[in-house]
């Protein structure tokens, strides 16, 4: 039987809504009116999400060996990972071993731009970007961690999130801003969650009309760019969702498995 192939956007109902506004309103609402962007010791998207899926602190930053959880639930760890899961190795490799993990990962779906001048303290009016993200941008960081992703005891959570980006114009190029820092994230609203609770969820990244392919052909059903193809497909076949069965001229061919 061939696993259920849905749709990896799910989009989110109103009480998933409102819970997410209150994590909102608890971290930037009243200080953000008071004293500005970036005044918290904690980047926003990150404290949001922790708040969001753990409303009480004192599951907050426990430690757990020679570590500290993002959350301890008393059942289950969640760590929120807004970038680099390299860096999240060691600590997967301990808490795996005794524990449930959920790594929460967000993602820009649309995203505003400003600019702050560092001498001034100016901010640019927002940008809307043109780029539009989607949880297959979550596959190059799963690359970082591939060795762990068949643990049963691996979940995670794709969160796709409106948000205002502030960039320090401090980059190298004449208008200071290629190779910039970012200086922080506010989420404006959260749109969709992608759930993986165990491998045959990948499943779900695969478009029901695909069959056999190509990763160009790949890229060009899910909306992606081929490089990026190329690594979602990577971890497909990592997770037995695909297999490569021959070549089409230079590119791989991939059929689906059936499950």
């Amino acid at each position: 039987m061939t696993a259920t192939k849905k749709n990896p956007e799910s989009f989110i109902n109103e009480e998933t809504a409102i819970r997410f506004e209150q994590a909102r309103d608890k971290i930037i609402g009243k200080s953000r009116q008071r004293h500005g962007i970036g005044t918290l010791s904690e980047k926003t998207v990150h404290a949001v999400l922790k708040n969001f899926y753990a409303p009480d602190e004192d599951m907050h930053e426990i430690p757990i060996g020679n570590y500290v959880a993002d959350i301890y639930t008393g059942k289950e760890i969640i760590e929120i990972q807004t970038r680099n899961f390299n860096v999240m190795r060691s600590k997967l490799a301990y808490f795996l071993e005794e524990y449930p993990v959920t790594v929460v990962y967000p993602i820009p779906r649309t995203k505003w731009l400003s600019w702050i001048d560092e001498e001034t303290g100016e901010c640019s009016p927002k940008r809307k970007s043109p780029l539009t993200g989607s949880a297959y941008m979550a596959f190059p960081e799963l690359y970082k961690i591939k060795a762990f992703l068949k643990c049963r005891n691996l979940h995670f959570r794709f969160v796709l999130m409106d948000m205002e980006e502030y960039r320090l114009l401090n980059g190298w190029s004449r208008d200071r801003k290629k190779g910039s820092s970012r200086f922080d994230r506010i989420p404006t609203n959260l749109v969709k969650e992608v759930i993986i609770e165990r491998p045959e969820d990948y499943m779900q990244f695969i478009p029901p009309e695909l069959v056999q392919f190509t990763s160009a052909e790949f890229a060009r059903a899910v909306h992606i760019k081929k490089p990026l193809a190329q690594t979602t497909l990577h971890i497909l076949n990592e997770m037995g969702m695909v297999k490569r069965i021959g070549k089409q001229g230079r590119s791989y061919l991939y059929e689906v498995v059936e499950w």
